[in-house]
């Protein structure tokens, strides 16, 4: 499949913005009066299990993003380059 220019920066991007906002959301989660009431409620497993997997899909996508935007800028590997033909030399 091949991905262009922009849709690769785009991946990239939504893995940062993955790696911004879901530590951030954790951390006020944790500070939240209904995520401990002697030990973790069911409220802070919630959201910490929504953390996890959107840093994990992030992190695949950013991935996905930076392998797609190296294969741009890389020639097709079934591409030879051009030679000289010796007949003609």
């Amino acid at each position: 499949m091949v991905v262009s220019k922009r849709v690769a920066w785009f991946l990239i991007a939504f893995g940062v913005w993955s790696w911004v906002i879901w530590p951030t959301f954790l951390r006020n989660i944790w500070k939240d009066d209904r995520s401990w009431n002697h030990g973790m409620t069911a409220f802070f497993a919630v959201h910490l299990v929504l953390t996890i997997v959107s840093l994990t899909l992030g992190t695949v996508i950013g991935v996905l993003g930076i392998r797609a935007l190296r294969a741009v800028r890389r020639p097709p590997a079934d591409v030879e380059p051009a030679r000289a033909d010796p007949a003609t030399v």
